[in-house]
């Protein structure tokens, strides 16, 4: 029996290289990810895909996290990088991309086409992100390979970006109909349909990714089994606060330490008392939270299940597809306009 380890979308430097996005990376890989390799014997790790943030450029500060957290840990394994489309600097080639010009002397592989791999006596079909250059031969590739598993970036119709909200753009799924087993990077979100599974980052990025488990995967060569191994750690965090009917000490008889770092939505269901409101929200601050919502006038504001609250990403989208609806457009031009829109407010929430 041999395992992989299998990794994706790391997106080093995300929200303008935070300082506390480095921190909670860090946090994950030392105490979660390598550890569990180490427990387990695994010695083969696949990345696939988007290992940076930045398609154009990176930072010395987020270079020297990427290097000290992460990849200086990687050369101690057989290490593997699909090329994600945030790693490549062109839309239509993946020539000129991240891994090969931060590591072009490292000891480890970067796939930029489509490639047959064999690890652990199997054959695997690597498919980094598919552009107008590498497309042609990919398909030829998928179509002749004996693999009968890929690890790919690939970018398919019919699969949630985010919770709630679906990617109507890309390739049909039924071109992969053929093998046993598909594991993609690229959406965030995990999720399964038939054969094809995408993985989903490791890490909480945004609001959108409030609530979703995270974490990475592991395959194992002789059953072909697929084992999650979540992220015990959030970033993101609602915290309610509520004064109705309760003593000072009630109220504020609450511990923020394990806050410290993170992004928080204060959601106010009731407040009676205003002063014991600023000692509740000044306790919060000294907890040295990154940053703080308020929400006081909540469409949701009894309902105490977090799912029931409508998320800020979920609301601005709607909004979007239903002005685009509306619009006078045939529908190929609303489906061009839509995908433009998308893709410009994820990139935007990823810069926040």
């Amino acid at each position: 029996m041999a395992l992989i380890a299998l990794i994706t979308d790391t997106h080093w430097g995300v929200r303008n290289d935070s300082p506390e996005f480095h921190d909670y990376f860090d946090k994950f890989f030392s105490t979660i990810f390598f550890p569990y390799l180490e427990a387990h014997n695994i010695k083969t790790i696949v990345h696939l895909g988007d290992m940076v943030d930045r398609r154009k450029y990176i930072s010395f500060q987020t270079a020297s996290r990427l290097w000290k957290d992460f990849t200086s840990k990687v050369l101690n394994y057989d290490f593997h990088l699909i090329l994600g489309n945030h790693d490549i600097t062109f839309k239509n080639t993946n020539t000129l991309n991240a891994a090969v010009e931060l590591y072009r002397h490292a000891n480890f592989k970067v796939y930029e086409n489509a490639t047959e791999v064999t690890l652990h006596g199997e054959k695997f079909l690597f498919i980094p992100w598919i552009n107008s250059e590498n497309r042609e031969a990919t398909n030829v590739l998928i179509s002749s390979t004996i693999a009968e598993v890929v690890f790919g970036h690939l970018e398919l119709a019919g699969f949630e970006m985010y919770k709630g909200i679906t990617n109507i753009h890309g390739d049909d799924p039924s071109i992969f109909r053929k093998f046993f087993m598909v594991c993609s990077g690229h959406f965030h979100r995990r999720s399964s349909a038939d054969n094809i599974h995408y993985l989903g980052s490791p890490c909480e990025f945004t609001w959108a990714d409030f609530d979703d488990p995270k974490g990475f995967h592991v395959y194992d060569t002789e059953t072909r089994e697929l084992t999650f191994i979540p992220n015990p750690y959030t970033m993101f965090h609602k915290v309610f606060y509520d004064d109705l009917n309760k003593s000072q000490d009630e109220v504020l008889n609450v511990d923020f330490k394990e806050l410290n770092g993170s992004y928080i939505k204060l959601i106010i269901t009731n407040k009676t008392n205003p002063y014991w409101f600023d000692l509740f929200l000044s306790k919060l601050e000294k907890a040295e939270v990154s940053n703080i919502q308020i929400v006081e006038d909540h469409h949701n504001i009894h309902v105490v299940e977090d799912a029931a609250i409508v998320s800020e990403v979920e609301s601005t989208i709607d909004i979007f597809k239903k002005h685009i609806s509306t619009t006078t457009y045939d529908a190929a031009h609303k489906l061009a306009l839509e995908k433009c829109i998308v893709s410009l407010y994820n990139e935007a929430i990823s810069m926040e």
